[in-house]
């Protein structure tokens, strides 16, 4: 399984951005895939997931009423739409795969590589 992170980039404060995340090698069903995002010095944190078949979403407390994630099944693509985008919002954002869903990013089995964020003020 391989996961492709992309569309980061440099905004500025109140801007918008949309990350993808495209996955190979697995046909998904089941899977839960999940946004993780790190800055520097701290720790991984929970963006939200979905869950591949159903298409339920969670997004956490601090993204919910700015961010969505969406999914193309045809293209075995997951989305995060990031609107209002704010300095605190700057971190490499990570895209992870696991059949179980969980907030801990030690539980997901698949990572992709990063893809950077910068919001200036």
């Amino acid at each position: 399984v391989q996961l492709q992170a992309s569309g980061g980039g440099s905004v500025q404060a109140g801007g918008s951005l949309r990350l993808s995340c495209s996955v190979s090698g697995r046909t998904l069903d089941r899977e839960v895939l999940g946004w993780f995002r790190q800055a520097p010095g701290k720790e991984r944190e929970f963006v939200g997931t979905v869950r591949w078949n159903s298409g339920a979403i969670v997004l956490g407390d601090a993204m919910r009423i700015r961010w969505t994630i969406s999914r193309d099944n045809a293209k075995s693509t997951m989305y995060l739409q990031m609107n209002n985008l704010q300095p605190e919002d700057t971190a490499v954002y990570y895209c992870a795969l696991d059949l179980n869903w969980s907030k801990d990013p030690r539980d997901y089995d698949y990572w992709g590589y990063g893809t950077q964020v910068t919001v200036s003020s």
